[in-house]
């Protein structure tokens, strides 16, 4: 281990770091007093929470009598996501116990302080807000400053401040341990780091005490996420440098040779772990209840590259920065200590998040496995900084890291250009890194296309503004003239119009239209749809399709259009379609044109 004297460096940039954190959370975007599904408890947290205000205001776990007037007042999720309910009409929680065990200190506080200062103690109100807020900020500062005093122990002082800066700045873990502080992965990045501490006194001493700690600290991460039980590979694998079959031997002596601390540490954990087991027994009168519906993991099959490198949530498309905590595995392995441990963990916990179903939760998934990652990346960042020629070659790669981290933040709370839901790669590679970006661009997050370059050879093949179409109804709020297509909650189905379109074909087909709706939907799946297709022979050949409300405001009229891409495609006719996804707004199409043209100077 690394002995110091002065540790200032590390000591400043840590202070820095969380000077960040604090502005971050309660002068950026402070969540404790935003509403609906911004607020603090809303969402994961809000069934993480659910459990209290349960027991200790209403007096009511199982039947969740109280839930409707708390949704008609703050509407945490759009619908009761928090509890699963059983054949019997009653509920169990969605989520297992450990969240609330850890808001307990916090809730308290603040149904003390509810009444007092004049809000409702329902549980919701703002001093619950602000208590699970202000407590998540409070574990993450506990955490980083004890993470900092956890790497000096192997790396010099320059080396943990580098860390510390790039994992707060670089890492989703900035937005996570103060803004979406109420989410479980900065309770549990803190865990990790106290079981770290923990696991190296306990390899030097095997006294009970750490075997205590060491044992509830994994059992309340457990009660938090079930998935979390792999924390005991730290302690059990701690101070194997190999997989030799001596070392194994070696290993598994040393295990027995102490093994009633090793009994104390699982039984600590069992007591933790079987809050849960009571409580499902209570509730539903069964030890075991999967409350996750058709959600599961499945190991035969992990999404790594979805999770990973996804356009809606991929971890390191979003969070580059963890590149180096795979690429530090080299230098780990060479120079690290207690490499089976810290790879094992790694590894398996990173298989075991690629085998959850909804893969699409995204990177937050491994915040708390952070403790653990930061090792092979300081062993990277040692011997980065020990060549001036690759500190100069890192340096930019480490602040273009930081910048995307920033910008993401920055996008997923006020710039909303991120939109998790509806990421593709040509909308990503157009607005990644970038502040303001063209109205257009939003309608990249469909299945179109988009040309932005100069037009040639421009010819306009096919137009109509339906007045002498006496198949589309004249109506009163016609775009021009007295006949609009009009499409209503009675025209679910498509409309389609189709013309002969023989070769030679444009590299390029737009059609455009002047289209206004009279309110603008948010549900993407409702959204009024602008289609151009293509077929031959009466087969569909490509079809681009635009969602028109993803740029219209309420009652506003705009001239859209869509483009496609046709060069060496081989089609005989195009049709231009509109489909209204059953939303209750209605939406007018007029003076629909298709043009076709090619790339200016490519022919």
């Amino acid at each position: 281990m690394q002995q110091t004297v002065t540790n200032k460096l590390s000591l400043w940039a840590c202070i820095f770091c969380m000077a960040v954190m604090g502005y971050s959370g309660f002068i950026y975007y402070p969540r404790w007093n935003k509403i609906g599904s911004e607020a603090v408890i809303a969402y994961d947290v809000s069934g993480y929470y659910w459990y209290l205000p349960s027991i200790f205001i209403y007096h009511d776990i199982k039947q969740q009598g109280f839930k409707d007037k708390i949704f008609d007042r703050y509407s945490p999720t759009p619908d009761f996501q928090q509890g699963y309910k059983l054949p019997d009409g009653n509920y169990v929680m969605k989520y297992s116990a450990g969240m609330a065990v850890m808001y307990l200190p916090f809730f308290t506080a603040a149904h003390l302080l509810a009444g007092v200062a004049g809000y409702p103690r329902d549980g919701f109100s703002v001093p619950y807000e602000l208590a699970i807020q202000l407590g998540g900020f409070l574990i993450a500062l506990l955490g980083f400053w004890n993470l900092r005093k956890l790497l000096l122990k192997f790396y010099e002082d320059k080396v943990v401040a580098m860390a510390l800066l790039l994992l707060l700045l670089g890492t989703n873990y900035l937005n996570y341990s103060v803004i979406d502080a109420g989410m479980s992965h900065t309770w549990l990045f803190t865990i990790y780091v106290f079981v770290l501490l923990n696991t190296i006194h306990l390899h030097e001493t095997f006294k009970l005490k750490y075997a205590i700690r060491v044992g509830l600290l994994i059992g309340l991460a457990t009660l938090a996420r079930p998935t979390e039980a792999i924390g005991c590979l730290l302690p059990l694998l701690w101070g194997m440098e190999g997989l030799s079959p001596a070392a194994v031997k070696k290993q598994l002596l040393l295990l027995f040779r102490h093994f009633r601390v090793l009994v104390v540490a699982i039984g600590c954990a069992a007591v933790v772990v079987s809050i849960q087991f009571i409580y499902w027994r209570y509730a539903s009168g069964h030890w075991i209840v999967y409350s996750y519906g058709d959600q599961h993991l499945y190991f035969k099959s992990p999404n790594f590259y979805d999770y990973t490198f996804s356009y809606n949530t991929g971890w390191l498309r979003y969070t580059p920065m963890m590149f180096f905590a795979f690429l530090g595995l080299i230098p780990f392995f060479i120079n690290g200590k207690n490499k089976v441990a810290i790879i094992s963990f790694f590894l398996i916990n990173y298989y075991i998040i690629c085998c959850w179903s909804i893969w699409w939760y995204g990177g937050r998934a491994m915040i708390q496995s952070y403790p653990v990652l930061i090792f092979p990346i300081a062993s990277l960042l040692q011997v980065v900084l020990s060549r001036k020629w690759l500190v100069a070659v890192c340096t930019p790669v480490f602040l273009f890291c930081i910048y995307i981290n920033v910008w993401y933040l920055h996008q997923c709370h006020k710039g909303g250009l991120y939109d998790n839901t509806n990421m593709t790669g040509e909308y990503f590679w157009r607005v990644i890194g970038r502040w303001h970006v063209p109205e257009s661009y939003a309608l990249l997050k469909d299945k179109t296309e988009l040309y932005e370059g100069e037009q040639a050879d421009k010819k306009l093949l096919w137009q109509t503004d339906f007045e002498s179409d006496t198949t589309v109804a004249i109506v009163k709020n016609a775009i021009g003239g007295l006949r609009s297509l009009e499409l209503d909650t009675s025209t679910h189905f498509g409309i389609e119009r189709r013309f002969a379109c023989p070769p030679p074909h444009s590299q390029w087909l737009e059609a455009t239209a002047d289209v206004r709706t009279t309110n603008r939907e948010g549900n993407t799946w409702a959204m009024t749809q602008f289609l151009i297709t293509t077929y031959e022979g009466g087969k569909k050949q490509k079809s681009n399709m635009i969602r028109v409300h993803r740029i219209m405001m309420d009652n506003e009229t705009k001239n859209l259009s869509i483009f496609m891409n046709v060069e060496g495609e081989h089609f005989d006719s195009v049709a231009v379609g509109f489909w209204n996804g059953g939303n209750r707004c209605i939406t007018w199409f007029d003076n629909i044109k298709v043009y076709g043209f090619n790339e200016h100077g490519k022919r």
